[in-house]
């Protein structure tokens, strides 16, 4: 009796010691499922549980809402698709970076979509990322750590675009 309560008690540490990944963290938070479901509609999500290590800058429903709708039917037209990706991708890096790893100040950061730059800042007041539009979103929650990388929820759906123009701008090695 007593090796099976061992049994189960070993069983049970070692599931909670596996971390999910990207796609099952961001599909356990309501509040990035238009996220989930627009990197369905592209097709990414077998990339996006494989090995990585990846940081996803996640937009939250909100950020999703104050798109005009038009954007955001257009892009889940089957036609679309290569848009829809290129705008996922924009809001992904192929390294796991922690918030305590963006380097203080502006630094430009490139994401998967390698035609592309994030200027991301950092200071006391947290971590911010300026797209295309000049916009910045803010990271509100910082550092969901997946077993393929991480998560940092974003306030606004970045755009690519124009690159980005960066204060004081250091350029971030791979």
């Amino acid at each position: 009796m007593r090796s099976i309560l061992l049994a189960i008690t070993l069983c049970l540490t070692t599931a909670a010691a596996h971390a999910a990944d990207i796609v099952e963290r961001a599909r356990a938070d309501a509040e990035l499922s238009p996220l989930v479901g627009a990197a369905e509609a592209a097709g990414l999500i077998d990339t996006l549980k494989g090995e990585g290590p990846f940081t996803i800058y996640a937009p939250r429903n909100a950020a999703f809402d104050a798109l005009p709708p038009e954007m955001v039917s257009d892009l889940l037209r089957p036609e679309n698709k290569g848009q829809l990706t290129d705008l996922l991708l924009y809001h992904v890096d192929d390294r796991k970076l922690t918030s305590n790893m963006f380097p203080i100040g502006a630094s430009i950061f490139k994401p998967v979509l390698t035609t592309e730059r994030l200027c991301i800042t950092s200071n006391q007041a947290g971590v911010s990322i300026a797209d295309s539009t000049a916009e910045t979103a803010n990271v509100v929650v910082a550092d969901i750590k997946a077993d393929n990388g991480v998560i940092h929820v974003i306030d606004k759906v970045l755009i690519p675009g124009k690159r980005p123009v960066c204060a004081k701008t250091k350029k971030h090695k791979r």
